[in-house]
């Protein structure tokens, strides 16, 4: 379970004080999915690092009653002067993960080469994508946190992200983000669209498309 209570994000800019967030709340359970919609700048990948805790809020409380995975596709996960191999022994022992397993099963998703023994430093934003999503399909969550990764790779790659996400909503839980009505139908019970600070929850990811649209 997921609950954010009146989360307010203020940023301190050269212009004076940006509120990215509003005073939002809302509350997943487990077992349910949501999506997120909103304009690019709207504050989507704000809130999802909130969420997962990269990031404090300027006020209010997040409740996290399950295990959360970091935001796949967050490049801040990683290490820069780690390698990929290095960067995943690291997160296994954090999440007292089997350390040989968690490295094994990140490669052969990610599909970077030899790339994975390189600096995670010299990656492109794809490749930093693919090795962030691998290793948290590796690791085992209640909650994974999804920031328009199925958009990074090729087709045959995408199909795959796909199928790792469906397979993990079966028992838990995904938030994501994403420009991709179809992506969101496919893997989401609800829908939410956030809007100048202000997130507004919808029963159903068309009703959500509805207001996002208009």
């Amino acid at each position: 379970m997921i609950r954010l209570e009146n989360i307010t994000k203020v940023y301190k800019t050269k212009r004076g004080r940006h509120t990215v967030l509003d005073d939002v709340s809302f509350e997943v359970p487990l077992g349910t999915s949501m999506g997120i919609m909103g304009r690019n700048g709207a504050g989507k990948s704000t809130l999802l690092r909130i969420i997962g805790g990269a990031e404090m809020p300027t006020s209010g409380t997040v409740t996290r009653g399950s295990r959360v995975s970091f935001p796949i596709g967050f490049s801040g996960a990683f290490h820069g002067s780690l390698t990929g191999e290095e960067n995943c022994r690291f997160a296994a022992r954090i999440y007292g993960q089997e350390i040989h397993r968690v490295v094994r099963e990140t490669r052969d998703f990610a599909d970077i080469g030899e790339y994975f023994y390189n600096p995670v430093g010299t990656y492109s934003t794809g490749m930093r994508a693919r090795l962030a999503f691998g290793l948290s399909m590796s690791i085992d969550f209640d909650v994974y946190l999804v920031d328009e990764v199925t958009a990074v790779g090729d087709r045959r790659f995408k199909k795959k992200c796909s199928a790792a996400l469906k397979k993990r909503a079966e028992f838990g839980s995904l938030i994501v983000i994403s420009h991709s009505v179809a992506t969101l139908r496919q893997l989401c019970d609800k829908c939410a669209v956030l809007d100048q600070g202000k997130l507004t929850v919808y029963d159903t990811v068309d009703a959500a498309n509805e207001v996002y649209a208009a």
